[in-house]
């Protein structure tokens, strides 16, 4: 792609992780717009209990609108999001970011189990030493600035009915689909990522630096690695 097609650039939609927070991806959608991207990020009503994955995915494509050159982008929880759209617009590629990756009629309550994603925590926790009990300082905010968190805005609970809803897509899209996974993820440890995208979608992961929260924690390795995906995307 030669500097002077702008057209041709994608456009970058983000969606985000339980909560449906957009501010989740401010850092990221700052650096994408100073190298000249679209970058569109996707407020979801995750503290709603009335709503489900049809508003979420509503809520997408809405902000997806006409657009025909977009980069599909879903962090955690946001990857039971991302195949419905996929069915309903057209997406040039999908990536997947330290993301829940569903089968076809999955429910993200039934993912934890099917895919062993607690044991696998366990097990990283006790490898490398720190504590196996959960908590968002261990396990979410150990690599994020201080003022990131302190000035972030208060944090949404996850309305708990959308881990009871399956995921209805038939399959996945014939589009490239990547996955990023963060190299100090303790909630989704790497290995396990590894072992998901290769059972579920055929292919490896890309590691970046960072943990769960690597848009909050390494914007700037996170987006190098989404300009790259842009970048073979395009060739």
């Amino acid at each position: 792609m030669r500097p002077e097609d702008e057209s041709a650039r994608p456009s970058f939609v983000l969606i985000p992780g339980a909560g449906g927070m957009a501010w989740y991806w401010h850092r990221v959608v700052a650096l994408l717009e100073q190298a000249g991207r679209e970058a569109i990020a996707v407020d979801l009503p995750g503290d709603d209990a009335r709503a489900g994955l049809d508003d979420y995915t509503h809520c997408v494509v809405r902000a997806i609108g006409r657009r025909m050159n977009v980069i599909l982008v879903a962090h955690s929880l946001g990857g039971f999001t991302a195949p419905l759209v996929c069915e309903r617009v057209s997406v040039g590629t999908l990536v997947f970011v330290n993301a829940m990756i569903p089968q076809p009629g999955e429910t993200a309550g039934a993912w934890w189990g099917k895919t062993g994603a607690p044991e696998a925590r366990v097990a990283a926790a006790e490898a490398a030493g720190y504590k196996t009990e959960f908590d968002l300082e261990t396990y979410f905010l150990h690599d994020v600035p201080d003022s990131i968190v302190r000035e972030g805005p208060p944090q949404r609970e996850q309305a708990e009915a959308i881990f009871g809803e399956p995921c209805r897509f038939e399959r996945w899209p014939r589009i490239p689909i990547r996955a990023i996974a963060s190299a100090d993820d303790r909630f989704f440890p790497v290995e396990f990522q590894r072992r998901i995208v290769r059972e579920r979608l055929g292919t490896d992961v890309e590691v970046l630096p960072g943990g769960h929260l690597v848009a909050l924690s390494n914007p700037e390795g996170l987006v190098d690695g989404l300009l790259r995906l842009e970048t073979q995307g395009s060739q």
